[in-house]
């Protein structure tokens, strides 16, 4: 690799990276005007997240959607499009598992699980393919259309898991994933953790890999990638954009679908309404914060994992609020998102990185 990739590949790395230290400095200084010790505070956040294997096992679990989701948000940017509507897509997606995982009695595991996970992709692919197509054959505004289908999810869903689909009993949630369409968790196969982290952690790697792959070693990872770069020069080199705009999101939809999956199939092992607090909409934080790359994403995930569990260890050891971990998340994206204030500290001559 030549020196001069080497010298923009360390300035793309930086910004992230400078964005969390420069998050964590207005934090500690938030910590301290409200009379706490920033030290004692984000020792505890650190203890919260990774102090133990129960701890690291919760904060793996807490990531692996926002894995998914953010793999979503980050290949629909890479086709030059702003997919807001992860969070309704994993509703749907949820649906599709919970139905599937549920009704679909009298199969072997090898093939009921796999069968459950793509009915859950199908239905986020297709939920996400009505956006795409509307941008795609008619132009209009993928932001407005996914916002929209995000509510008409949770409308659906809700009206479904209360009155349609509910456990008799039960409060609003559907009744138990069979056996055979589980994921299974770490619990359940070591005795390490008792966590609910399960396989679909692992699937989420896969999902960085393959994703990776598509976007940089395949001609239609190429192709959607010259979209997003400039629709119309995609066009005149012999691109059909419209074709690719639809493939982003139908494919960003699926990953969405799948987030959902794995929150029934191995974290809730039923629909609970509710089952999500917003990873979604994180997906988005997270996306920005990995730059829209794969391992990026995987980094972010993991990051706001464990902000997220350590937080609650945070406020309970040091009375700092919980909710410093928003602000954090918060000010880490506005840094990401105003990149410019963080190449700001980076030095000005090529020299100074070791290039000649």
């Amino acid at each position: 690799m030549r020196k001069e990739d080497i010298y923009k590949n360390i300035k793309e790395l930086l910004v992230p990276v400078g964005a969390i230290a420069l998050g964590l400095l207005v934090g500690a200084i938030i910590i301290l005007m409200i009379g706490g010790n920033p030290i004692e505070a984000y020792k505890a956040l650190f203890i919260g997240a990774f102090g133990d294997k129960n701890k690291i096992a919760n904060t793996l679990a807490r990531s692996t959607p926002l894995i998914f989701s953010g793999l979503a948000v980050a290949f629909a940017f890479r086709c030059g499009l702003f997919n807001i509507g992860v969070e309704g897509q994993m509703f749907v997606g949820a649906l599709a598992a919970a139905y599937v995982g549920a009704n679909v009695t009298g199969l072997p595991k090898v093939i009921h699980l796999p069968l459950t996970v793509i009915s859950a992709m199908l239905a986020g692919g297709l939920w996400a393919a009505v956006p795409g197509v509307l941008k795609a054959k008619r132009g209009v505004h993928e932001v407005i259309n996914t916002i929209m289908m995000n509510f008409i999810s949770y409308a659906l869903i809700a009206f479904l898991v209360t009155d349609v689909l509910r456990a008799p009993g039960q409060t609003p949630r559907t009744v138990g994933i069979l056996p055979s369409a589980q994921l299974a968790r770490l619990s359940e196969l070591v005795n390490w953790s008792n966590s609910r982290l399960n396989t679909g952690f692992l699937i989420g790697l896969a999902a960085c890999a393959v994703i990776y792959y598509l976007l940089w070693k395949t001609t239609v990872g190429y192709e959607v990638r010259s979209v997003g770069l400039s629709p119309m020069a995609a066009e005149y080199g012999g691109i059909n954009s419209n074709q690719k705009i639809i493939l982003a999101m139908v494919i960003s939809g699926a990953l969405g679908g799948l987030a959902g999956a794995e929150r029934i199939l191995g974290f809730d092992r039923a629909l609970i309404l509710g089952f999500s607090p917003g990873f979604g909409f994180e997906g988005i934080a997270v996306a920005l914060l990995g730059r829209n790359h794969p391992v990026g994403v995987l980094l972010g995930a993991l990051l706001f994992g464990a902000l997220s569990n350590g937080g609650a260890w945070m406020n309970f050891s040091t009375d700092v609020p919980v909710d410093l971990i928003v602000v954090l998340q918060a000010v880490i994206i506005f840094f990401v998102a105003a990149d410019q204030i963080v190449r700001r500290l980076f030095p000005k001559k090529k020299k100074d990185w070791g290039v000649v």
